[in-house]
């Protein structure tokens, strides 16, 4: 079943339930108006909501078109956006870069920062910034959300409670980072909103690209129209989300509607750090990455953050080649005063 939000008059909007092709849905404000109203009642509503998706596919069901650009991100706000870093492969580089000791523990305790959840861009929405001197950075994730999880949940309990998956861009800002994480109390002005896909779907929907805590599919990231990375999901993911789901869950329960990320995808190639799409790798989820890689090798950076009118798109393709979650599509624009 694939789900979105339509853009309305309200803070949350409508929710709708996507064909397959992401060509028609289907209004059901009679089952549930919002998204957030579906995953508070979620065994009841979700098997509607599943007839609803069948009728899609059958012809049974009235549609309208469907337009991704009309799409709010699937939870336009949400009671908790909590983001991992589950590919440890990022952190080590990140840290390499500036001769900082990658601690024993990372490899077996996830890290995790609790983001900004009142607001989420949509996800055609620009990226918004007052200056190119922050250093503006997408981040290509995967994330999932999750019906209600008691504290201490274990691993399995955890990966029981998924019930919706989407992409992000967790846009950074990393020239306010150092600066943050120097008082000792992590992100804050360096971490803005973030944008989520158009499209959210139930797992079974991913089929055998879905093993119950990881999707094994290739990020399409795109930076001006150029592949800039095409990392796979399922590889190199030391965390799964069900392990995820549990660090989160560890001292406090979790409400339906959390969102749980997984930090920024990112490969390995032999090994050793990726390669670019352009030389034959997998390519970056992330600028920091692929800067990260530069200044190991010549001593210092030399891609450029995102500046002013570049366009960043962010999507993921089944095995047969068909948009899973529709396209984040965001160009970076300057953010006027007042």
């Amino acid at each position: 079943m694939k789900l979105a939000t339509l853009k309305d008059s309200t803070r949350d909007g409508r929710l709708v339930v996507v064909s397959r092709d992401l060509t028609r849905c289907s209004e059901v404000g009679h089952i549930a108006r919002t998204l957030q109203a579906a995953l508070d009642d979620w065994a009841h509503v979700a098997p509607r909501l599943e007839r609803v998706a069948e009728g899609l596919e059958t012809g049974s069901q009235p549609t309208v078109r469907f337009h991704e650009h009309n799409t709010a991100s699937p939870l336009p706000r949400a009671y908790q956006w909590a983001d991992g870093s589950a590919y440890v492969n990022h952190v080590e580089l990140v840290r390499r870069a500036r001769n900082a000791e990658m601690p024993e523990s990372f490899w077996t305790d996830p890290l995790m920062y609790q983001g900004g959840s009142d607001s989420f861009l949509s996800p055609r929405d620009p990226i918004l910034a007052a200056d190119e001197a922050f250093g503006i950075d997408m981040e290509g994730e995967v994330a999932v959300v999750v019906d209600d999880v008691p504290m201490g949940a274990d691993v399995e309990e955890a990966r029981a409670a998924i019930r919706l998956v989407m992409l992000v861009n967790d846009v950074s800002l990393r020239g306010l980072i150092p600066g943050e994480l120097s008082k000792g109390f992590g992100f804050f002005q360096s971490k803005p909103s973030s944008a989520f896909s158009p499209v959210t779907v139930t797992p079974d929907e991913l089929g055998d690209a879905w093993d119950g805590g990881k999707l094994h599919l290739p990020l399409l990231v795109s930076l001006n129209g150029k592949p800039f990375g095409r990392a796979d999901a399922g590889v190199d993911m030391t965390f799964d989300f069900g392990q995820l789901v549990a660090h989160a869950a560890r001292t406090r329960p979790l409400v339906a509607g959390s969102i749980i990320g997984s930090g920024t995808v990112s490969n390995k190639l032999d090994g050793g750090p990726g390669k670019p799409v352009s030389e034959g790798g997998a390519g970056y989820s992330c600028i920091a990455e692929i800067r990260t890689i530069e200044t190991i090798a010549t001593g210092g950076p030399k891609t450029p953050f995102l500046k002013f009118g570049d366009t960043v798109r962010i999507e993921m393709k089944d095995r047969a080649g068909h948009s899973i979650f529709g396209a984040i599509e965001q160009t970076v624009q300057r953010a006027e005063k007042g």
